[in-house]
């Protein structure tokens, strides 16, 4: 289960920071007086869109204006409470079955003639695993949250930087004309 839960936000890293744009090369000095005159730049604006998401989650990507990330936030977080919700009621469950039988009373996993399906080890056992993964829920839940605020923040950054294509990664598969072997080449163009 942690496995899919590593594809899982290794995936959703993927495209929360997947929508990243090549920046020009020269960045202006700007004073504070430059600043408040710019037009279109707002330095609250990270700050906001984190505050936002830290209030209601995915309200951040809202403010960005990017609501395609707010099925992914919002299934993130719903599938790790589900699974939270699942493994804590599967843990009380043990944990009251094996109160009952140190108890010395029948509990659920016990027939009327006294014959157990699981031993008293088993019931240790499932608590243990049940109790690790509800631990794993929640703390996969929790950087969900935390990893949307982030999101939220560093795409209100990256909206105010001046995007243009004059940086580009453009690689080509060029020939050599005498011996008509091919080779892979890496060009960078700077253009001013």
């Amino acid at each position: 289960m942690l496995i899919k839960y590593t594809y899982t936000c290794i995936f959703l890293l993927l495209l929360c920071f997947g929508s990243v744009k090549s920046q020009t090369t020269s960045i202006p000095q700007l004073t504070s007086e430059d600043v408040i005159k710019t037009e279109g730049y707002d330095p609250l604006t990270p700050s906001r869109a984190a505050f936002y998401s830290a209030i209601v989650p995915g309200l951040g990507q809202v403010y960005n204006n990017q609501y395609w990330k707010l099925p992914f936030v919002y299934g993130a977080m719903a599938t790790s409470m589900y699974y939270f919700t699942i493994n804590n009621s599967e843990y009380k469950r043990y944990r009251t079955a094996y109160k009952l039988r140190e108890a010395g009373f029948q509990d659920e996993f016990t027939y009327d003639d006294g014959t157990s399906v699981i031993s008293r080890e088993g019931l240790v056992s499932a608590q243990k695993v049940y109790k690790q993964n509800r631990e794993t829920s929640l703390i996969l839940f929790l950087g969900f949250y935390v990893l949307q605020i982030v999101d939220a923040s560093v795409s209100a950054h990256l909206l105010q930087f001046n995007i243009d294509d004059n940086i580009t990664l453009n690689p080509q598969i060029y020939t050599e004309p005498n011996t008509k072997t091919s080779f892979v080449g890496l060009t960078f163009n700077y253009k001013f």
